[in-house]
């Protein structure tokens, strides 16, 4: 398994909708857990979480070739 650096900054989607709903809701509570223990790398990774669950795409998936969206999930709206 090679990482692919050019891949890695290419846009595609490649997060499925149940995960990106994994993420987001993981991201939130890693945020929320951050505000009240002042934890730094909590509200990292959180942030993280929740950017890439809304946006439908990671860098890392995209640098390793790992696609979790099925092909019939490419509707408008997600």
């Amino acid at each position: 398994m090679s990482f692919d650096y050019k891949r890695m900054i290419k846009f595609e989607y490649n997060i499925g909708d149940k995960e990106k709903n994994y993420r987001m809701a993981v991201g939130g509570v890693l945020l929320a857990i951050s505000i009240f223990s002042a934890k730094i790398i909590l509200l990292v990774l959180g942030l993280i979480l929740v950017a890439t669950g809304y946006s439908g795409w990671c860098p890392v998936y995209s640098g390793f070739h790992k696609n979790t969206r099925d092909a019939g999930s490419d509707s408008a709206a997600g």
